[in-house]
């Protein structure tokens, strides 16, 4: 049977280039993007885009039926930085959304598959910081990380009660050239590549000691899509796994850029998403991701920092 996958939140960081990856596996024209705001052009004219609100149940279950939908991703959230601000909004669109999807797809039989994003906030600063396990303390204390924990359960309760196959990945800061930051904790590690390629100095809002773990975006791609291409016998969870990838401080990563960039100046004060970083891991245990679906990350720091700094350079010239 032929796959049409649903993309909620396709303008997004994790969004507009899982689109594309999905396009060319699956053909253009059976993967639908969606969001509030149009995607950029490659996602706008490589395939089908509707703008759709995820909170408008009734329209989203027309689309589903419409389009003959077989797979969801959804990815539309309140990321951590903004959720801080609005929390009862953040709460609101981040539950609901994922409600309306996982009921969806319990009523409507084509749908198999549904992914959703969950992140290192489900953990809390009770939570062993280096080498966190897939199994221990998860007492969060952002509005995020809540709506995270929270969602991991009921995307598990729908999986045993309605056998609605449900798959998630437990996200460390997402680095890319491609999307500008989105209002994370982690954003730093994006706007600093800018901010070094433009000005030559940038003022970090976290501490420099503040480790944190990372991947790079193209990594959290290809786990994304290796974890739903996985046979479901072969997974021992439907909650979010851990994946890790690197783990560095804002110090490590400027000295990294300074080796492309000897003048790069960084200055630091630390605002409220230094509390938020401070409760979170430092670096993951992802080894039952690595056994279950063969989770396997190609990027470290040094490669990373290259590919950033030249793919950002080409896009400003453009």
């Amino acid at each position: 049977m032929k796959e049409n996958i649903m993309i909620i939140g396709a303008s997004g960081q994790i969004g507009s280039e899982l689109t594309l990856k999905l396009r060319e596996m699956y053909g253009a024209g059976h993967v639908y993007a969606t969001d509030l705001k149009e995607p950029a052009r490659d996602v706008l004219e490589s395939g089908p885009f509707e703008l759709l609100d995820v909170m408008d149940d009734k329209r989203l279950i027309h689309f589903a039926i419409r389009h003959h939908i077989t797979q969801i991703y959804h990815l539309a959230a309140v990321l951590s930085g903004n959720a801080e601000k609005l929390p009862m909004q953040a709460w609101h669109i981040n539950m609901n959304s994922l409600l309306n999807v996982l009921d969806l797809a319990k009523e409507v039989e084509e749908i198999k598959k549904v992914f959703w994003p969950s992140s290192i906030a489900v953990f809390g600063p009770t939570t062993p910081k280096k080498n966190t396990p897939q199994l221990t303390i998860m007492e969060p204390n952002t509005v995020y990380g809540i709506s995270k924990l929270a969602g991991e359960r009921w995307i598990e309760y729908f999986h045993k009660r309605y056998h609605v196959d449900t798959r998630s990945i437990r996200y460390p800061g997402l680095i890319s050239y491609k999307t500008e930051p989105g209002g994370g904790t982690t954003d730093y590690a994006v706007e600093i590549f800018y901010q070094a390629i433009k000005h030559g100095r940038y003022e970090c809002f976290l501490d420099k000691k503040t480790t944190l773990p990372m991947l790079y975006m193209s990594d959290a791609i290809n786990a994304t899509v290796k974890l739903m291409e996985t046979e479901a016998s072969s997974l021992s969870l439907h909650t979010g796994y851990n994946i890790g990838g690197l783990s560095f401080n804002p110090d490590e990563l400027a000295n990294e850029i300074r080796k492309y960039l000897p003048g790069f100046r960084i200055t630091y004060k630390p605002d409220f998403r230094q509390d938020i970083a401070t409760t979170w891991p430092e670096s993951i245990d992802d080894r039952i991701a690595r056994k279950d679906w063969g989770y396997n990350p190609k990027y470290n720091l040094s490669s990373m920092t290259e590919l950033m700094l030249r793919e950002i350079r080409k896009k400003l010239n453009n």
